[in-house]
């Protein structure tokens, strides 16, 4: 088990590091009581499950958060892997900050920004001297964090900067919802009207080769991969961390499931993204005996 505590001053990126930890597989939980913190670290450590965790912990703790010391020394003493990571900006980025929002600073709800933010330093100074990771989000573009929390955190051999789904689908069933990039592929030859593939989905040889056997299909391919690859390295450089690509044809069972699976063979090789193929409505389509 891993464990991370997310803290810091309010209003310097918590909330955006513990949805990047989330992204990447961490459970996560923010403004967890003091006191409901070794219950939460037990259960969790005694799951079956290896799940690592994340932790939200910062001034919303109040008067209790002074236990916190307690609670940081018994998990050294436990040997639990435990990281603080310690998310801080100039005082003039924090105001500007919740000026933008119009938020009111937790200590501070009557009173000035400025006296809040004060008060808040002092109460976290503890948490700040025993953080593993301290990072400045002042001159940050929220991209820009997400990539230094990749580079402390991820585990290059599991995670990947960009997850791709690759996902088939019929437009008589509707369009998705999720796509980022969207290809219709009924310009293809169609196997519906061959009696013997009719049955049959693009994850089929016959089928496939059907598909591609005019050579516009493999034309496509080609331009097609050379602009995915083209776009990935820039969707990664501006933190998107999950893309979508939609194949469709008429009823998803053929040309769209084809195109789809040649598609994550040829970006199978590229580094940084992890990916999966999806046939949305391939099976829904074969049992009923038509369309593709």
């Amino acid at each position: 088990m891993k464990l991370v505590i997310v803290t810091g001053m309010s209003g310097a990126g918590k909330t955006v590091a513990l949805k990047m930890l989330e992204d990447i597989g961490y459970y996560c939980v923010d403004n967890l009581p003091v006191e409901l913190l070794p219950k939460f670290v037990e259960l969790t450590k005694n799951s079956d499950r290896d799940t690592d965790a994340a932790l939200g912990i910062d001034i919303r703790s109040g008067e209790k958060l002074p236990e916190l010391k307690d609670f940081l020394s018994s998990l050294k003493a436990s040997h639990i892997d435990t990281r603080i990571l310690f998310l801080d900006a100039d005082d003039a980025t924090l105001i500007r900050r919740y000026k933008e929002t119009r938020r009111s600073h937790p200590l501070s709800r009557n009173g000035r920004i400025e006296d809040g933010i004060r008060k808040e330093r002092e109460k976290l100074a503890f948490l700040k001297e025993q953080a593993d990771t301290i990072i400045d989000t002042g001159g940050l573009l929220t991209r820009e964090l997400k990539q230094e929390l990749v580079r402390i955190f991820v585990d290059r051999k599991e995670y990947r900067d960009l997850f791709v789904t690759i996902l088939s689908f019929g437009y008589m069933y509707g369009i998705p919802n999720d796509t980022d990039l969207l290809f219709d592929v009924r310009f293809l030859p169609n196997p519906f009207y061959e009696a013997k593939l009719r049955s049959k989905t693009g994850e089929d040889k016959e089928v496939s080769d059907y598909v591609f056997s005019n050579g516009v299909g493999d034309v496509f391919l080609d331009k097609l991969t050379d602009m995915i690859r083209f776009l990935i390295p820039h969707y990664i450089e501006e933190g998107k961390t999950q893309l979508v690509i939609g194949i469709g044809c008429t009823g998803g069972q053929h040309r769209s499931v084809a195109v789809a699976d040649a598609l994550a063979e040829r970006l199978k090789t590229m580094a940084d993204i992890g990916m999966k193929v999806e046939h949305r409505d391939a099976d829904r389509n074969r049992r009923k005996q038509g369309g593709v």
